[in-house]
């Protein structure tokens, strides 16, 4: 995976790109991308809000830079800055999707 698929000159830079580098480039897409998704919602409700697909795009985002930094790259400052953001990204996308306890109120 860490053959060169795309090779290109940008400006004065050679650039070469890998299955793996493609994985990143995804992953950090999905990962800043989710704040556009975020804006959307928050401009459509007239507050802020956090809809599921940030959440989403954090976890999937978070995971794809994790597996480009584990395997691709061997970058341990790359997996630090990924974990933690992966973990909490989770954890909200499961209290976001568990079933919620409605109170039931006696009337009278």
């Amino acid at each position: 995976m860490n053959e060169v698929i795309l090779h290109f000159h940008f400006f004065s830079f050679e650039v070469f790109v890998t299955t793996w580098k493609l994985i990143g480039y995804t992953g950090v897409t999905l990962f800043a991308g989710r704040w556009i998704v975020q804006l959307i919602a928050s401009r459509a409700a007239g507050r802020p809000v956090i809809p599921r697909a940030f959440w989403i795009m954090s976890v999937v985002g978070s995971l794809m830079l994790l597996s480009y930094f584990i395997a691709g790259k061997n970058d341990s400052v790359g997996v630090l800055s990924n974990l933690f953001p992966a973990f909490t990204a989770g954890y909200n996308l499961w209290l976001d999707l568990r079933p919620r306890k409605v109170a039931i109120k006696d009337v009278a």
